[in-house]
């Protein structure tokens, strides 16, 4: 239904947390190289526990080699706290990418910058915290986009 990207994720235990929510909604799961752990890494198969191996889960050099491959009609959805408006904002479709960063950086400016009108920002408390964890934002902008598509499993 939906795609999760996470472009050079460096915590091997968010990676498992999104393949969970991936298979717990249908969606497929895109790690974009270069990635901060093995995916052979007990804490990523851990986090996912017995049902890593049935993840939809597809890997990529880069990310333009992701979005060459993504049907035309897609939409690409970016994730940043540098982002003005909120998910609750957006009108996901079916099909969509929802794409992060990494955790200590974030996605890189070049591409925020190119798609601004596409970017999400996390309404959070004004001086509470920088970010949410990556597998929190990931849950959170997720089931907002499912919420959209009237789902009811």
């Amino acid at each position: 239904m939906f795609h999760i990207v996470l472009v050079t994720p460096e915590i091997p235990h968010n990676a498992g947390a999104a393949g969970r929510l991936a298979l717990a909604t249908g969606a497929t799961l895109h790690l974009v190289r270069p990635l901060g752990f093995s995916l052979d890494d007990k804490y990523v198969k851990r986090t996912g526990l017995d049902y890593w191996s049935r993840v939809d889960l597809r890997l990529w050099d880069s990310f333009e080699d992701l979005t060459a491959a993504a049907e035309p009609a897609a939409g690409f959805w970016f994730l940043s706290t540098k982002a003005q408006r909120s998910p609750w904002q957006a009108a996901f479709q079916a099909g969509d990418y929802l794409v992060f960063g990494c955790e200590t950086r974030g996605l890189p400016e070049p591409m925020l910058a190119a798609a601004a009108e596409r970017a999400l920002c996390i309404p959070m408390l004004p001086g509470a915290t920088r970010s949410l964890n990556l597998a929190t934002s990931v849950a959170i902008v997720l089931y907002e986009a499912v919420r959209q598509q009237g789902v009811e499993w």
